[in-house]
């Protein structure tokens, strides 16, 4: 029988990392070593185990059927490893250290950097870190302490609570109105250009958010930026389908048939469970909560919603633009 008197915790925590980013170097660069030592780490705790974890793939690493098993197992030590360390470092109660938030590039950017001066007052040793990505980011992979969705993801030890739900609706410049002219019904936008994101690099189909409100839309700008999209937008480009809390203020962009076609979004706040009742994750959490909950914008209903999809039984130029 193999002695597993040896196991090292290190090389098991090089093993998760090399397991979740699929190579050496993601292991090394989410580790801050080099390559060499993630490979070393590998190498021993294949030899102390007995068996090879991995098939060694021209594109990288991937997980033969030992690494799952042994994955599963690590992963229960992984966590009593920070359930251990949570406890004895911040003494059950401390409000401090670092708490890594993932969301979408548009309400980071636009909404939540700017917010975050009132959390720090409230905690000055607690300090965020705000990570846009523009595809799911897994909590279960400790790729970020807190996710801030769009929708509810699936997933084993995680949880899931939603926030909010904010509305989305067209908007353009006045420059672009001047030239075009204002779209006076739904039928009127099948002669109006759009501005919104690359279809092959979308990730995330809860951003197809465009495809609620018109198909085969006439597209004149692409980009896989919020931010972009709406900014081509204030300078006339053609209309943009935004969050309500992205044009919030914004004098540069005009509201479009806002009472006829609108979608919604929800807001939901996903954690794994062995951190939910860490001090610091809950106290971004709870800040998260009291923000949205107390701004109109993210709590938003879906009558605009239930609204588009009365047109679209009664009115036939809305379905004729929801059929393409």
């Amino acid at each position: 029988m193999q002695d597993f008197n040896p196991l090292d915790w290190d090389d098991l925590k090089v093993f998760l990392h090399a397991a979740r980013g699929g190579s050496l170097g993601s292991a090394a660069k989410r580790l801050r070593v080099d390559q060499s030592t993630v490979s070393r780490r590998i190498a021993h705790l294949e030899c102390t185990i007995g068996m090879a974890l991995f098939e060694r793939l021209p594109s990288g690493l991937r997980v033969n059927e030992a690494g799952e098993r042994l994955l599963c197992h690590a992963e229960r030590i992984e966590s009593a490893v920070i359930a251990m360390r949570e406890d004895l470092q911040g003494g059950g109660s401390r409000m401090a250290g670092r708490v890594r938030l993932a969301t979408m590039e548009g309400i980071a950017s636009l909404y939540l950097a700017s917010r975050f001066s009132r959390l720090r007052q409230q905690y000055p040793d607690l300090t965020i870190e705000l990570l846009t990505s523009p595809q799911t980011v897994s909590v279960n992979r400790r790729e970020a302490d807190l996710f801030l969705s769009f929708f509810m993801p699936t997933g084993l030890g995680m949880v899931s609570e939603k926030l909010g739900c904010f509305q989305l609706g067209l908007y353009g410049s006045r420059s672009y109105f001047d030239r075009e002219g204002m779209p006076e019904s739904p039928a009127d936008l099948t002669r109006h250009s759009f501005v919104t994101y690359i279809d092959d690099l979308i990730q995330l189909n809860s951003v197809r958010w465009l495809d609620d409100v018109i198909k085969n839309p006439k597209v004149s700008f692409h980009s896989n930026s919020m931010i972009a999209q709406m900014n081509a937008a204030a300078g006339g480009l053609g209309l943009v389908l935004l969050p309500s809390f992205a044009a919030d203020g914004r004098d540069d962009l005009v509201p479009v048939l806002h009472d006829r076609l609108s979608t919604t979004r929800e807001l939901w706040i996903n954690v794994h469970n062995d951190l939910q009742f860490v001090p610091r994750i809950r106290a971004v959490s709870g800040f998260l909560k009291a923000t949205f909950k107390a701004d109109p914008i993210m709590q938003a209903d879906t009558s605009g919603r239930k609204l588009l999809n009365a047109l679209l039984d009664t009115d036939p130029a809305v379905a004729a633009l929801q059929n393409g």
